[in-house]
């Protein structure tokens, strides 16, 4: 596992969306162009999971509990699966981990590039990326 402490001035559904956006692109390396998925969101009042042959995306009621848990600075754990990768993962407010199951070297690939990303004030995140979590503007 490997993790970073997030610094910054991001607004929390900014480094949610760059932690699960690069943890994606970068997964594609290994994992081409299979499908990005929440398999299970852990709050620290809730335990979303994926129902068979679906997904979690990041809606409602369940995006209000994420984003108020890490603006709270209590971890939000996720299980993500790209391919036969599986990620864990945890944020908080000032905290990021991953691990992976498979590709232990892609734990430091997604780190480093965190690490540039959330100095930027504008992280570079493709446009269709929200939506395609479940995350509307």
């Amino acid at each position: 596992m490997k993790s970073m402490e997030i610094t910054g001035t991001l607004d929390t559904k900014k480094k949610l969306l760059t932690v699960l956006f690069w943890t994606n692109r970068k997964g594609a390396r290994t994992e081409g162009c299979a499908p990005f998925l929440i398999q299970k969101i852990s709050t620290e009042d809730e335990v979303y999971k994926a129902e068979d042959h679906k997904f979690l995306k990041l809606t409602g009621d369940i995006l209000d509990n994420v984003l108020n848990n890490i603006e709270n600075g209590i971890n939000v754990d996720f299980v993500l699966t790209l391919g036969e990768e599986t990620f864990n993962a945890s944020i908080s407010n000032d905290s990021f981990s991953i691990s992976t199951e498979k590709s232990k070297e892609l734990e430091e690939e997604i780190i480093e590039k965190l690490e540039m990303e959330m100095q930027r004030k504008y992280p570079n995140i493709c446009e269709s990326f929200p939506t395609r979590v479940g995350i509307r503007k």
